[in-house]
């Protein structure tokens, strides 16, 4: 059975399916699929729409989703592309969650493939209890697809999930195309958008080791044996009985991640510096994380006019942007822009950049973005805890910040309200809702624990501002001696006034 859902204007909305077409297993499929056939679940009388629950009929289908084709409507827009973008059907496995769901989430994949710079021709998706272990969709279904690939003219097929090694051999055998995985759609989309030495650094290492067990030659180019001067003068290291040239790639591959492992280190050093300065200045810091496109560098820029870029692109951030902000009740803190997440974020990608999310670890206060016209903001903020988790920031204080208000529908704004009790609602390009974001956050920035009732000389004003910048003031008097302050102010600042410790009386 197949099923087509329409996609509107390349956003992840997806509208009720249409069309049904029936396609029937070949013989070859029935066999190989007639173990999981067995499942309890297929003895169900009515069988719900929920995990581990589907007909057979529905294991036997190759659904095609419509309507998630990028072609180009109009050939001006050629100018605009530097390159020729790669032609690719995607290919996802349901084996979990609702129907929308596994549609949800290839609508998410065409809108990575196409920010990699790419043209979804056809997607399909078939529901089963679990991959195929040697061709991720089975072996009848892998014709079907080069059936499809042959007819549109396609040049690389881009799988939902993370392919083992062997699979990835054995479609690109059948396919007889190019087949990469969701991982590595998405570390070439960090690869083109890495700026800073360092983020090109983490993405590299990523690359690295998402390769390493990946590595396979062509032909017979990898499987030669190279010894003594047969090396080709590589030197020590390269030579000795039996090593082939797949073996030797892999120890340069070893040694270059050993390499960037610790240039990583070393920037997280001087990373870890300026932290602990501004630690030391009692600066608060505010962290902006959320799901990728969320609007989180347009929430730092209305916060703080920084310029910083923004694009309605996927992973437009990589590199953590700092800046400083100052509450409506005049105390300092600074907003931390982080790179995005996604669903089922690359582990290579978490490690790599380990260094840069400790910036979220280390906060005072998160801002969690959520994008609110998204269909699923809840399936966002899952995704989001789950990474989370995994760099230890989720006993950091959170705020659910719903972004993009003004492009939510009303019967949206109460559904999600209601899931939402405790967020702010926000619009990041109009202003709306931007006072009190700032009112909430100054309410829950740390607050300083000492009270201090100063006359600060005329002389020290250095000290009047630094109270202003770093502490809470309750009343200022300008007096014949001097500026009369009562605040509230951290232990150190404390100590620095206390010479100036107002008379009693």
């Amino acid at each position: 059975m197949t099923t087509q859902v329409p996609l509107t204007q390349g956003r992840a909305t997806l509208e009720p399916m249409t069309t049904a077409r029936n396609s029937a297993f070949s013989d070859r499929d029935a066999r190989s699929d007639r173990d999981s056939a067995l499942a309890p679940v297929d003895r169900w009388d009515e069988p719900d729409d929920t995990t581990g629950s589907y007909a057979l009929e529905e294991r036997g289908a190759l659904r095609r989703v419509a309507g998630l084709s990028t072609e180009l409507a109009d050939v001006t827009e050629v100018e605009y592309r530097q390159l020729r973008l790669e032609r690719v059907v995607l290919v996802g496995v349901w084996t979990e969650g609702t129907q929308a769901d596994a549609d949800r989430s290839l609508v998410e994949l065409a809108a990575l493939a196409e920010t990699a710079g790419s043209q979804v021709l056809e997607a399909v998706s078939q529901r089963r209890l679990k991959p195929d272990a040697a061709t991720y969709v089975g072996s009848g279904k892998a014709a079907e697809i080069r059936d499809i690939v042959a007819a549109s003219g396609a040049d690389t097929v881009v799988c939902d999930g993370e392919l083992t090694p062997g699979q990835l051999n054995q479609l690109e055998k059948i396919l007889k195309v190019k087949v990469v995985d969701r991982t590595a759609l998405i570390l070439d989309i960090f690869a083109q958008h890495a700026s800073s030495r360092e983020g090109k650094a983490q993405v590299e290492l990523a690359q690295m080791q998402y390769m390493l067990p990946r590595l396979r030659g062509w032909g017979e180019s990898l499987s030669r044996q190279a010894g003594g001067r047969v090396a080709g003068g590589g030197g020590i290291g390269t030579r000795g009985p039996g090593e082939t040239k797949i073996e030797t790639d892999r120890r340069r591959i070893r040694a270059r991640v050993s390499k960037l492992r610790r240039e990583i280190a070393g920037m997280a050093t001087a990373r870890a510096t300026q932290r602990s300065s501004r630690d030391r200045n009692a600066v608060p810091s505010v962290a902006i994380a959320g799901y990728t496109n969320a609007g989180k560098s347009s929430l730092l820029n209305a916060l703080t006019g920084a310029g910083v870029l923004v694009e309605n692109a996927l992973f437009a951030t990589l590199d953590p942007t700092v800046r400083r902000a100052q509450s409506p009740d005049g105390r300092e803190y600074t907003l931390t822009d982080t790179v995005g997440f996604v669903r089922h974020l690359p582990h290579q990608l978490v490690d790599a950049f380990r260094s840069t999310l400790e910036e979220v670890a280390a906060a005072d206060l998160l801002l969690h973005v959520v994008d609110g016209s998204d269909p699923d903001p809840l399936g966002q903020i899952d995704a989001v805890r789950v990474v989370l988790g995994e760099i230890d920031a989720a006993a950091v204080p959170e705020v659910i910040v719903v972004n993009k208000v003004d492009a939510m529908s009303e019967d949206d704004v109460l559904a999600l309200r209601q899931a939402l009790p405790g967020a702010v609602w926000v619009s990041a390009r109009t202003g709306a809702g931007m006072e009190r974001l700032r009112e909430l956050i100054a309410a829950r920035l740390p607050h300083p624990d000492v009270d201090v009732d100063v006359l600060v000389p005329y002389d020290r004003g250095d000290l009047v501002a630094r109270v202003h910048r770093d502490g809470e003031v309750l009343s200022e008097q300008h007096e014949a001696a001097g500026t009369r302050l009562t605040a509230r102010v951290d232990a150190g600042l404390a100590a620095t006034l206390e010479e100036f410790a107002a008379p009693v009386g």
